[in-house]
């Protein structure tokens, strides 16, 4: 699985939109552990409950960005197909929050790691799960 996604983003028939959805991921990964960052060692939240909030609000700036490049030729256009689209990611990455939050639990708490290193290794390997399902119920594909 890992391997075709990877072969994927080099060719084939999804390639610019799997190389696109990796950079909109990247993007908004450093957005979210900015944000991240800024919740727990400024405002002094629990990493747990920093990365829920950095994640939500990163939620929404990814399907803004996904929708208008991404996904342009399937993009959800109008006011109501917008709001349907963002309520159908925030379902698909909400079921992708509990996984992220996991690993970044065990990574932190099992194996000592940073809170930012174990959030960025949590945001990968939730990564290809978000890919799936985004694309194939949020935008139809």
């Amino acid at each position: 699985m890992v391997r075709n996604f990877l072969r994927n983003l080099h060719s084939g028939p999804l390639a610019l939109q799997l190389r696109r959805f990796v950079i909109v991921g990247a993007v908004t990964a450093g957005i979210q552990m900015a944000l991240l960052w800024l919740f727990v060692d400024v405002a002094g939240l629990f990493y747990l409950l920093g990365a829920l909030f950095a994640i939500e609000i990163t939620i929404v700036l990814s399907y803004v960005l996904n929708n208008a490049w991404t996904f342009e030729a399937t993009q959800n256009t109008g006011t109501a197909e917008f709001l349907i689209g963002l309520l159908k990611t925030n379902v698909v990455r909400g079921t992708a929050i509990p996984i992220q939050l996991a690993v970044l639990y065990l990574l932190v708490e099992w194996r000592s790691m940073p809170y930012l290193a174990a959030n960025a290794i949590a945001i990968v390997i939730s990564g290809v799960y978000r890919y799936v399902l985004d694309a194939k119920w949020t935008w139809g594909q």
